[in-house]
């Protein structure tokens, strides 16, 4: 139970419901806090050098010099994993500018506040069994995602307004005044209308033997699983084409799916009510990115 729980909140662990901060700390009142979502398999958090890489570059994009090093960051995750008894979890990390005078202009000086939160989830290695319950229906929505120039996509801090909006849209009735099954995903476009990602996952479609996904170019996250998937293709010399894409280029999918840290790879059922499904380059990837965990969170690999 969560009432159970032991989070770490600016190097102490305490119980979850003890666990808070500042009414006055940036991260709660502007978002300005940089974070990572990462899985931890058999007690080894997956893909570590990845996360801290990108942690650093969100970091830098706010003028966040927390001044925490990378080895401490892991042992307060290491600690807080073990204090929950936990080998197979969900971690967040969260390191916000701290409590500041309340103007919006930070201060170059830094007392930053570090949040570690995990939760039990499920292994998702070749034996195991993905979160999810079945394929993800997805729904595209009116929700832009904000330009590059007004907001770096690449930066993964504490505002999510534009996820968060993104997903209302699954929530309104029809206009009928009937409300449909919730969605699993909200895919959202670009200003020019292009296909750029949905509010928490990467997209990747098949077309005629291609794997496609938007490119960066544009503001969609280099999420890290998005990268593995990218690796994985090209290991297993399947074609690869990033670029800019319509709605219909991927609502005539031959297979697609959407990739998070927690999701993993997770085919699509629907889109828009249209019949995607996955196929036999999904599947190929789920098991070569599932054989990729297995090896080095479980087994004799690389833990990096």
């Amino acid at each position: 139970m969560t009432a159970d729980r032991l989070y770490h909140v600016d190097g102490d662990l305490v119980p979850a419901a003890e666990a808070t901060v500042s009414v006055d700390d940036r991260g709660f009142r502007y978002g300005d806090a940089a974070f990572e979502t990462m899985r931890a398999y058999g007690g080894t958090i997956f893909d570590w050098s990845a996360h801290v890489d990108r942690l650093e570059r969100t970091c830098a994009t706010l003028s966040l010099d927390h001044g925490i090093s990378a080895d401490d960051l892991r042992g307060r995750i290491d600690e807080t994993l073990a204090a929950n008894d936990l080998d197979d979890a969900y971690v967040r990390l969260s390191i916000t500018r701290g409590v500041q005078p309340g103007t919006l202009t930070p201060r170059p000086d830094v007392d930053p506040t570090v949040v570690i939160y995990v939760r039990p989830l499920p292994r998702g290695g070749t034996d195991g069994t993905p979160v999810w319950d079945e394929p993800a229906t997805v729904r595209s929505v009116e929700t832009r995602r904000i330009p590059d120039e007004a907001v770096p996509a690449s930066a993964k801090t504490h505002n999510y307004l534009n996820g968060i909006l993104a997903r209302t849209e699954l929530e309104a009735p029809a206009d009928d005044g009937e409300r449909d099954a919730v969605a699993d995903a909200a895919l959202m476009v670009d200003v020019d209308g292009t296909v750029a990602e949905c509010a928490t996952s990467n997209l990747f479609f098949v077309r005629e033997g291609t794997l496609r996904t938007p490119s960066t170019d544009g503001p969609v996250l280099p999420g890290i699983t998005r990268d593995i998937v990218l690796e994985l293709a090209a290991e297993t010399g399947t074609p690869v084409r990033e670029g800019k894409y319509d709605l219909a280029d991927v609502l005539e999918a031959d297979e697609a799916f959407l990739t998070n840290r927690t999701w993993e790879i997770r085919p699509i059922a629907t889109l828009d009510g249209v019949d995607v499904g996955g196929g036999p380059i999904t599947g190929r990837l789920s098991r070569r990115y599932d054989e990729r965990v297995e090896t080095r969170c479980y087994g004799d690999g690389d833990p990096a």
